[in-house]
């Protein structure tokens, strides 16, 4: 098991993006959507970066201490890299949403990451941006 702890934020936010993208495309292809172009539709709602900041703005008074750390190092860390699609803040807050997702995955906290994924995805939804 990888130490979570060990990797930077950057890193975790990599990892972070795979697993979410994964959980985003089970959840939407249990829906019921077949159509490639409306499943990639949906899943954007999610994945994109406007998204995942709305979902861990709604989350994080949820958060343990820990979390919140770990999503407020991740959101202040310098990027080497610009935001194409979106400003730099909501792209940073996306990458935080992303590095808690790494984080729990990599730290094997997998009913914790379950918790965390559902209620982005539900943040996601209720915010009318998804489906």
């Amino acid at each position: 098991m990888t130490n979570s702890d060990s990797l930077n934020t950057t890193a975790l936010a990599f990892v972070g993006d795979a697993v979410y993208e994964v959980f985003v495309r089970e959840r939407i292809a249990n829906a019921g959507l077949h159509h490639a172009d409306r499943l990639h539709k949906a899943a954007v709602a999610y994945v994109c970066a406007e998204g995942q900041a709305k979902a861990i703005k709604a989350l994080y008074p949820k958060l343990n201490e820990e979390e919140q750390d770990l999503v407020r190092r991740a959101r202040n860390r310098k990027s080497a890299s610009r935001p194409r699609h979106t400003d730099a803040v909501t792209y940073k807050w996306a990458t935080a949403f992303e590095a808690l997702v790494g984080s729990l995955y990599l730290a094997g906290n997998l009913a914790r990451l379950r918790d965390v994924m559902e209620q982005a995805a539900s943040a996601t939804e209720q915010e009318g941006a998804a489906h």
